[in-house]
């Protein structure tokens, strides 16, 4: 994942909303969300190469994303997957603060990352960059490939952009949804954050929606969770030119 936003007790009758997507490498395998074989519950994609994923539910309230923290430098050689992160927490029955606690532990094997993770009752956010181990208070988030809510470009436009949507009280239609997390604007130069890669580069990642030729926005997902219980996991799937190829839809 490299741009989450999280709205958290934020709309009336959701206990949490996702929107969500996914940016890699077009060559790395991936299978869209779907209900694992392997774990009771867990609906979530797969990353075919290492077996963890990016964003995943369970269909007893739990939810977890994660997105890499982008750096030039401090970068290990064969550490151990992120996705499997993701994967572990969406495993357990761990509450957040005690999955928390133990990332703080063990944190520092793996290369930068962000951590969303949600138990049915509290959502907790951590960070292996600036040490950050919390629990969120209700409201509406922003992650990309930096700390929780630092202000990128896409990360205050597309939170402007929800909190407008979220203003009437109801969920948004789905396709109002996919239409923030398809901008593929790029802001101006200045506007631009240094992140070690080159100016050129950087100016191809700074959209939310991403398009170029061997990196890019793979998937949007949104997820639902209603206070009773109840939720969906909506995910859309794109090729390597950007169009919308697969859509799925879970519920629970």
């Amino acid at each position: 994942m490299c741009l989450v936003f999280a709205a958290y007790k934020y709309l009336p009758g959701y206990r949490l909303v996702i929107v969500a997507n996914r940016d890699e490498f077009h060559s790395r395998a991936s299978a869209s969300a779907a209900p694992w074989d392997d774990a009771h519950g867990i609906i979530a994609g797969r990353d075919l190469e290492a077996g963890g994923t990016w964003l995943g539910v369970t269909r007893a309230g739990r939810f977890s994303a994660l997105t890499n923290f982008r750096e030039a430098s401090a970068v290990q050689a064969n550490p151990p997957s992120r996705g499997a992160l993701v994967a572990d927490f969406l495993r357990t029955a761990c509450p957040t603060d005690e999955y928390l606690s133990t990332m703080q532990r063990d944190s520092a094997r793996y290369n930068g990352f962000n951590l969303l993770v949600d138990d049915g009752d509290s959502l907790g956010y951590c960070s292996n960059r600036d040490r950050t181990f919390k629990s969120l208070d209700p409201g509406l988030y922003g992650l990309s490939n930096h700390l929780l809510d630092t202000p990128w470009p896409k990360v205050t436009s597309g939170k402007r952009r929800l909190a407008q949507l979220f203003a009437s009280g109801e969920l948004p239609a789905h396709a109002e949804l996919f239409g923030v997390m398809a901008d593929s604007e790029i802001p101006a130069q200045d506007l631009l954050p240094n992140t070690g890669v080159s100016p050129e580069y950087q100016r191809v990642l700074s959209p939310a929606f991403i398009r170029s030729p061997g990196y890019g926005t793979r998937a949007t997902t949104l997820v639902g969770f209603r206070y009773d219980g109840s939720g969906f996991l909506l995910e859309r799937s794109y090729d390597a030119h950007g169009r919308a190829s697969v859509t799925v839809e879970h519920k629970f």
